[in-house]
C-alpha cells in the first residue's frame, strides 16, 4: 500500500490474488460484508439525493406520485393510516433510504470488474427502475402502471439514473 499524506485516502486496492484467496476463508465472508454494508450506505446516500431530485421533480408537475409514496399509500393503508399524518412523509423516506441501501448493498455484491465500469451505476440505476415499472408497479396493482404517463416514468428514469450513478461515483476507486 502506498505512503497517502494527511486527509488522503488511501489507495483501493480491489481483487488482488491475495484478497480472492482469502475469500475462501472466513476473512473473505467478513470483507464481502464489509462491502456490502458500505454499499448500503452508499445506497442511503443515492436515494436521498433521488429525496431532493424528486422534490424538484413534484413540485414541478413532472411526476404526480412518486412510487414510495404510491405504495405506501395504495398497498400499506393499515400502516400508512395509522401514523400520524406529519410522520407519513418520514415515514415514506425512510422506507425509500431502506430500499436503496438494498439496492446499494447488491450493487457491492456484483464483480468488481463490473461495478469498477463507468456505466454500471447508471445502468444499475435504470435496472432498478424497469423492475419497478415492468415488475414491481404491476404486480402490486398500483394505479401508476395502468396508465401511459411518459413525462412520468421519463423523470423517474432520470432520478435513477442519478441514484446509479451516486451509487458508482462515491466508490472508491484506484488511482493511477
Amino acid at each position: 500500500m502506498s505512503t497517502v499524506g494527511a486527509g488522503a485516502r488511501p489507495e483501493f486496492r480491489g481483487g488482488s490474488s491475495a484478497e480472492s484467496e482469502s475469500s475462501e476463508s472466513g476473512s473473505g465472508i467478513k470483507e464481502r460484508g464489509g462491502e456490502a454494508a458500505h454499499g448500503a450506505l452508499r445506497g442511503v446516500i443515492a436515494a436521498m439525493a433521488m429525496t431532493g431530485m424528486r422534490s424538484f421533480t413534484v413540485s414541478t408537475g413532472l411526476v404526480d406520485e412518486p412510487p414510495p409514496r404510491a405504495i405506501l399509500r395504495q398497498k400499506s393503508k393499515g400502516l400508512f393510516r395509522v401514523m400520524p399524518k406529519r410522520f407519513r412523509r418520514a415515514g415514506q423516506e425512510l422506507c425509500h433510504w431502506g430500499y436503496g441501501a438494498a439496492g446499494g448493498a447488491a450493487f457491492a455484491m456484483l464483480p468488481e470488474r463490473v461495478r469498477m465500469q463507468a456505466w454500471s451505476g447508471p445502468v444499475f440505476g435504470l435496472g432498478i427502475w424497469v423492475g419497478f415499472e415492468l415488475g414491481i408497479a404491476p404486480v402490486l396493482g398500483l394505479s401508476q402502471a395502468k396508465k401511459p404517463r411518459p413525462v412520468d416514468r421519463l423523470s423517474l428514469a432520470v432520478d435513477h439514473l442519478l441514484y446509479g450513478l451516486v451509487l458508482s461515483e462515491t466508490r472508491s476507486r484506484p488511482r493511477e
